[in-house]
């Protein structure tokens, strides 16, 4: 529900003192305000956008009761869709069924008394007389007879106080009380007690139900008027919840019953005058919950929050997503620390860097509980007067959480949701110490810890938490992969942790077939699918990287399960109002709709909710420790051991550096050193040195990369540095030029040998500048300049291919891959001392045996 301030006059710096019911009423005469909602008996249209009542059936005026559906169009809207019947279909054949609502006018001939019947408008008196007109002969012309009759005095208005209606009977009770009067069997009005008495009954009266009607008469004044605005209020929201008329017309029974003066500060539950036993319960304290929280913006303002112990994000235009406005900071008890706490978050409110979500300031929050909790029990006189802190204070309290961190100790001031002490951990710990860091500089920074006398020490003295321990997330093993992908356990994810449809399996498949993240994926627009030139694709927003209307292609069996999902979300929208969105409500409708406060079907489900069903799914298959993102983690190690390359990784997953993608992709050392002797450019022997020979920068396919790993291992053999692909050498027969493989156009180096020429380089440049003189030097670069461009090309190649950081990580190659036959032979000692004074032949061993 939003708040509307901005009309208030005077200062709002404080509001807190100004009465409650003028500053309501001030809100209320806003030219913004419909004045409908100013009236003591507020009459919603049927077709209102937020309120509205009337049953769908076009020219029914019954009041709907479910589907938007009256009593009698409900039962028959259920035969229809057992039918298989459209819920359009359905509103077009319908028949309306026309109503009379008792009381709803005045007679046609006496205007000041009610009329009793609808289809004849006439009050009691003169619909009887007309009844004993048509029944005593022939049919007799209706208006002849009204033009004749003489009206009647009328009784006056109901004697109740909370009844609109004109009385009908003597006694000064409309036709609904009198009844009810007679049912009660109080006494009548003929004496003075009884007069007494036929008062007091009347006072304790409560209005009628009445279709479309919200009778506030009879209430205190403030709650009536915080109803009314609070009214206003949620018909402006953009994703207003269900309040109907019904629940709200209880609600203002249950206060009129209960002698409520004012909804705010009245106990969300409990027993109270909110909380009888009734079918409406849920949903009256539901509005009134939601009423009281909008008019905390209204009685205080930013001003008064920080004085009573809370700030409101709504003061500074901020709204967390699934989160409320209000963060109490009661829990601290020094009040210069709660202070301090308040300033700090709402420099962060009003910061253009403000968080997205509301953790930083639940951590916040957090570390000066637990800091102001361990000052009431170990500072001086309770930490409250902060001139007596401190260097020793705050490195006590540091310690004191690095003792509960290693131990795994309560905490002293959280409390978990079941009323037991959260456990401080390691993470916890750093948190706390940054966040109390951080709050503590800035007030210094700003001046603020000098107003309040807090010494320079004390900041200075509370220690950073530094960075924690990041793990990326490894891919799923093979069994996991398996079981999570098994069509019977997907059918349970639906049929049991989906109850409502919401399509939480069609999201695992999209992220499971595309690798994108949760969020991409939960945050679909309705045509978020299609087919161009004949490929399927699927364009979603790349919110964390800054891409938006991204296409990345997707299996044809995942774009079928997302079409249907998009057929179903349309016939649940149809369902809902009767016909097919219009272009502009389609553009903006979510493919997977929350079932909470989404009339229009724009607001997705949350991933709150996924990941709720996602673990639950989990648990359920005993699979152990395992979320939704070790997807993304899982395709990008498979796409790297396809053969892709880290800068195709990174563009396909949409990450904001190689750093990132590297963060994802889990590759074993051998697979890095295969994908690395993959890339090869001619050596400083050939005519182009430097030049790219296994393929270009662009991406492969897979058959492309498995011919090219094949072809790698059947043409070349290991070198000194490199591969040799003279096909004799390759097939085991003698080198013709000596093994002067440097100086061989049919010598090649691969990504793996980059760190063995780097060194090389750096040899050669050392001889360079020990020359004796300057032609010497020059003639040593010219021979080397080969060397020196083939080094180049490497590096732009394996830069090109977002491999330069693997290679330059890579040390040297294994001696197997240049001296296999030397590397598994062996000789014995004895025998290389005696060959080497000539005394006996040297017999070669088996590898690995005694030295």
């Amino acid at each position: 529900m939003i708040t509307q301030l901005s009309l208030l006059p005077g200062d709002d710096r404080t509001r807190a003192g100004r009465d409650r019911l003028e500053l309501l009423t001030a809100l209320l005469a806003a030219p913004a305000v419909d004045p409908v909602y100013r009236a003591g008996v507020i009459e919603l249209p049927p077709d209102h956008p937020v309120y509205g009542w009337a049953c769908q059936v076009e020219g029914c005026q019954c009041a709907a009761q479910g589907w938007q559906l009256c009593v009698r169009h409900v039962g028959q809207w259920r035969d229809a869709r057992k039918s298989g019947i459209t819920r359009a279909d359905f509103l077009k054949a319908a028949v309306p069924r026309p109503v009379a609502r008792a009381g709803a006018g005045r007679c046609r001939i006496c205007p000041d008394r009610p009329a009793s019947s609808g289809l004849s408008s006439l009050c009691v008196t003169h619909h009887r007389r007309w009844l004993g007109v048509q029944s005593a002969g022939p049919a007799a012309d209706f208006s002849q007879w009204a033009a004749a009759q003489a009206p009647l005095a009328g009784h006056g208005s109901c004697r109740v106080p909370a009844c609109p209606l004109l009385a009908s009977t003597r006694i000064g009770l409309c036709r609904p009380h009198a009844q009810r009067y007679q049912r009660a069997g109080k006494p009548t009005s003929a004496t003075a007690a009884g007069q007494l008495a036929f008062r007091r009954w009347c006072s304790s009266q409560a209005p009628f139900y009445r279709a479309g009607t919200v009778n506030l008469l009879g209430l205190r004044p403030l709650v009536r008027a915080e109803i009314q605005w609070a009214m206003s209020a949620h018909a402006q929201a953009r994703s207003p919840s269900r309040w109907d008329y019904g629940a709200l017309q209880h609600l203002a029974i249950l206060c009129q019953a209960g002698d409520v003066t004012s909804l705010f500060g009245l106990p969300r539950r409990g027993p109270g005058p909110l909380a009888p036993p009734g079918r409406n319960d849920s949903r009256v304290a539901m509005i009134a919950y939601e009423i009281a929280e909008g008019l905390r913006c209204v009685y205080y303002s930013p001003c008064d929050s920080r004085d009573a112990g809370f700030i409101e994000t709504d003061h500074f235009g901020r709204r967390f997503s699934h989160a409320r406005s209000h963060f109490d900071l009661t829990a601290v008890s020094q009040r210069w620390l709660r202070d301090m706490l308040w300033d700090h978050l709402a420099g962060v409110l009003r910061s253009p860097r403000c968080p997205r979500s509301r953790s930083p300031f639940d951590y916040c929050r957090r570390a000066v509980i637990e800091l102001s909790a361990f000052l009431e029990s170990d500072g001086p006189q309770g930490g409250h007067d902060p001139a007596l802190l401190r260097q020793e204070h705050a490195q006590r309290f540091a310690a004191d959480q690095r003792h509960r961190a290693r131990h795994e100790l309560p905490a002293l001031g959280i409390f978990r949701s079941d009323g037991k002490p959260s456990t401080v951990t390691e993470d916890t710990r750093r948190v706390v110490f940054n966040q109390l860091h951080a709050m503590a500089y800035r007030a210094l920074e700003s001046g603020g810890s000098d107003s309040i006398g807090l010494h320079r020490d004390f900041i200075t003295a509370l220690p950073p938490g530094g960075n924690g321990l990041r793990r990326s997330r490894s891919p799923f093993s093979d069994v996991v992969a398996r079981a999570l992908a098994d069509e019977g356990n997907l059918s349970q994810l639906a049929a049991v942790h989906d109850p409502y449809d919401r399509g939480v399996r069609d999201a695992w498949e999209a992220i499971v077939c595309t690798g994108r993240r949760c969020g991409e994926v939960l945050t679909l627009r309705l045509d978020c699918i299609g087919r161009y030139r004949g490929l399927a694709m699927l364009w979603h927003d790349q919110t964390k990287v800054g891409n938006y209307n991204e296409a990345v292609r997707i299996p044809d069996a995942l774009y079928h399960r997302l079409d249907a999902r998009r057929e179903r979300t349309l016939a649940r929208f149809g369902e809902l109002h009767g016909r097919p969105p219009d272009a502009a409500e389609r553009a903006t409708m979510a493919l997977f709709p929350s079932n909470v406060r989404n009339r229009r079907g724009d607001r997705p489900i949350s991933y709150r909710k996924f990941n709720s069903a996602f673990k639950a799914w989990v648990g359920d298959l005993d699979l152990g420790p395992a979320v939704a993102h070790q997807a993304r983690h899982t395709l990008a190690t498979n796409l790297l051991r396809a053969g892709a390359s880290l800068a195709h990784i990174r563009r396909y997953l949409g990450q904001v550096s190689d750093r990132m993608a590297e963060h994802y992709i889990k590759v074993a050392h051998s697979d890095l050193e295969d994908i690395l002797l993959a890339v090869w450019v001619a050596g400083p022997g050939s005519a182009m040195p430097g030049e790219l020979l296994s393929g270009g920068l662009a991406p492969m396919s897979r058959e492309e990369a498995l011919a090219l790993a094949l072809d790698l291992s059947r043409r070349s053999t290991p070198a000194d540095g490199g591969f040799c692909t003279f096909q004799p050498v390759v097939d085991g027969g003698a080198c013709p030029w000596n093994l002067d493989c440097h100086n061989c156009d049919k010598f090649v180096l691969s990504g793996a040998d980059l760190l063995y020429w780097r060194r090389k380089q750096e040899q050669w440049r050392t001889i360079a500048e020990r020359a004796p003189d300057d032609a010497t030097a020059d003639y040593l670069h010219q021979v080397f300049e080969p060397t020196a461009r083939a080094i180049d090309g490497l590096e732009k190649a394996l830069g090109g291919l977002g491999l330069l950081d693997q290679a330059l990580a890579v040390d040297l190659r294994r001696p197997q891959d240049y001296f296999q036959r030397i590397w598994s032979t062996s000789f014995r000692a004895a025998d290389l001392a005696s060959a080497a004074d000539g005394q006996a032949s040297v017999r070669p061993g088996l590898a690995g045996g005694p030295a």
